[in-house]
């Protein structure tokens, strides 16, 4: 069965809680989305033939619920799941975005090896298995960033539309400036004029 939306908001939700008092709520989308991103393709992917994603051997989130209770997770989070995955997809800059091992936001060793052992925990959850997510429009990753940005945007005071711009704005924009669909799959590409 698909996931349900609400239950990934829920589960968004209590991985941001496992984050409280490290960092600014702002630095949450990163290791959320990172954790959710690595959940995902590894549902998703992990063992099939011509994946779009590669998975490494050791860099699925299996591999990463391994690490749990371990003190040095964060350092090989980065290494060994994180580092492998961006390098096998050219991802480099956009799954690494957030650093694991980083004291400064995770806190002392201990605290770090805790927070990152209930956050995927939190991700554990059995009803967040993404192999069955087979929906064409189903952006579940797109969903989530915008769930969290909303989120966000209310808990730091701002008007969404300082925070980010909802995917029902741009689709809006799209049909007013008549932009039209790719023929072969149906979707709306906007450019930037000024490129």
């Amino acid at each position: 069965m698909a996931v349900k939306k609400s239950e990934l908001y829920s589960t968004l939700w209590a991985s941001c809680d496992e984050l409280r008092g490290g960092m600014d709520a702002s630095q949450y989308k990163d290791y959320v989305l990172v954790m959710l991103f690595i959940k995902y393709v590894s549902d998703k992917y992990a063992g099939q033939p011509f994946p779009q994603i590669t998975i490494p051997q050791g860099a699925s989130f299996d591999d990463m619920v391994k690490l749990k209770g371990k003190m040095d997770i964060g350092d090989r989070i980065n290494k060994e799941i994180l580092g492998p995955l961006a390098e096998a997809n050219q991802l480099s800059g956009t799954i690494n975005v957030a650093d694991f091992d980083s004291a400064e936001k995770l806190g002392s060793p201990k605290a770090k090896m805790e927070t990152l052992t209930n956050l995927i925990a939190v991700f554990e959850n059995p009803d967040l298995d993404f192999s069955s997510n087979k929906a064409e429009d189903d952006d579940i990753l797109g969903d989530a960033y915008e769930f969290l940005m909303r989120h966000f945007a209310t808990e730091s005071g701002k008007s969404k539309g300082q925070f980010y711009t909802p995917a029902e704005v741009s689709r809006i924009l799209a049909k007013v400036l008549q932009i039209p669909k790719k023929k072969q799959t149906g979707e709306t590409k906007i450019y930037d004029p000024t490129c």
